[in-house]
């Protein structure tokens, strides 16, 4: 099924990039100067390129500075070689409206590049979308200070910041080839999308030598049939995060729902708080596999993040053939981050079913936990033909579910202590 999708979906970019017409920015008036804000002479040409049919939004060579930009129906952006859409370091340049954020649906800033019910999306490279975020991060690390002097509770959305790219509600979308740097919060963010490849893209945020807060970098929520493919990712948060909605009532809300057939192949991954996270705000993952990629970091590669005050499922679940280095291969733990039952009288529990993690040939420090809240329960959880090295060798769980096949740490057949 998903590869019928991407079929369709590079198909449908390879006819519009032949027979659309071009809109290169600087035709219109737009300057490459870093300090020079272009945000409406750019939504200009976008809006313009829609008035006449839709065409191919061009940021050549140089470096452009904007703020937030809303494609509309029949654009797509292309960034040449050399190319730079750097994005405005001031909030104001980015309009709050309806959005989504951290499993709600909210009132919240645009990201640098937006699209809402936009089908047949693409950005392309090889240029850069850089969200020039070092002043949103220096922001966020001194209001957590000044919060932590005076005892009191931070939240990710305290400081405002914008993400790079938020795609909401699109049928088939193509990101290819495409540097996306540096982004003020989340990096990559498609909400209620279908139909997704992203191939060939450079994903990246610091962790030092100032660190870029909570730069997911690729955040799928409710969205069916995604793909990424050959990226490379390294960020200051999770990697690939699994995401659809949080709290005791979020599995009966329409805005919420399932993530579904999902696939990770051929990716490398650096610097990463996880490199696959169930979480942490998650109501049901189906069918995500995670196969043939490398990864080097010091956290973990399988995190499943179990809310205590919401109903959750993570089923069928692969990882396969992953090497390198890591601290955990798996982490499964109660979650209890801004817990919030909400004034509810529900009793949420997590289903966690049809987990695989096989052909793995990596380093850690230890090999992993798997607890959940005391109402989670586990069916079908097997770790398969996996060589670890680990200086830690014990599996920290008490779930008789969790089979072992032929697992070696540190050369000798592994088993539950």
């Amino acid at each position: 099924m998903i590869k019928q999708c991407l079929m369709t979906v590079v198909w449908i970019f390879v006819c519009f990039s032949i027979y659309a017409k071009n809109y290169v920015i600087t035709d219109f008036g737009v300057v490459a100067d870093s300090t020079i804000l272009n945000t409406l002479k750019i939504q200009s040409v976008i809006d313009q390129a829609s008035a006449n049919g839709g065409g191919v939004i061009v940021i050549p060579k140089g470096v452009f500075y904007s703020g937030a930009l809303f494609f509309k129906p029949n654009t797509t952006l292309k960034l040449e070689e050399g190319a730079v859409l750097k994005g405005s370091d001031h909030i104001d340049d980015y309009p709050l409206i309806p959005s989504r954020m951290e499993g709600k649906s909210i009132y919240y800033y645009a990201a640098l590049i937006n699209a809402y019910h936009i089908d047949d999306f693409s950005i392309t490279g090889p240029g850069k979308i850089d969200g020039n975020g070092l002043e949103y991060w220096k922001a966020f690390w001194a209001y957590r200070k000044l919060r932590k002097e005076q005892d009191l509770p931070a939240t990710n959305l305290d400081v405002h910041r914008p993400r790079l790219v938020f795609i909401w509600g699109c049928d088939h979308v193509l990101i290819k080839n495409v540097k996306l740097h540096n982004a003020g919060f989340w990096t990559t963010h498609l909400y209620q999308c279908t139909n997704v490849l992203i191939e060939g893209c450079d994903i990246r945020s610091p962790y030092q030598p100032v660190a870029a807060p909570s730069t997911d970098g690729v955040d799928i929520d409710v969205c069916k049939d995604v793909v990424v493919r050959n990226c490379y990712i390294s960020v200051n948060d999770d990697g690939i995060a699994i995401k659809g909605g949080k709290g005791p009532t979020a599995h009966k809300l329409y805005e919420n729902g399932i993530v579904e057939n999902v696939l990770i192949e051929d990716c490398t991954f650096g610097f990463v708080h996880a490199t696959l996270t169930m979480g942490s705000e998650c109501l049901h993952a189906k069918n995500i596999t995670i196969r043939n990629c490398k990864i080097d970091h010091d956290r973990t590669l399988l995190n499943m993040k179990m809310r205590p005050d919401t109903y959750q499922i993570y089923e069928n679940i692969r990882v396969e053939n992953i090497t390198g280095r890591c601290r955990y291969l798996v982490t499964m733990r109660p979650w209890k981050q801004f817990f919030n039952m909400e004034g509810t009288s529900e009793k949420p529990f997590g289903m966690v079913q049809n987990i695989v993690i096989e052909n793995c040939k990596l380093q850690c420090e230890h090999v992993g936990i798997i607890r959940g809240n005391a109402n989670d329960s586990i069916h079908s959880f097997v770790l398969k033909d996996l060589d670890i090295q680990a200086k830690n060798e014990v599996l920290d769980t008490d779930y008789s579910e969790v089979q072992l096949e032929n697992v070696k740490v540190n050369g000798v057949l592994f088993s539950k202590e």
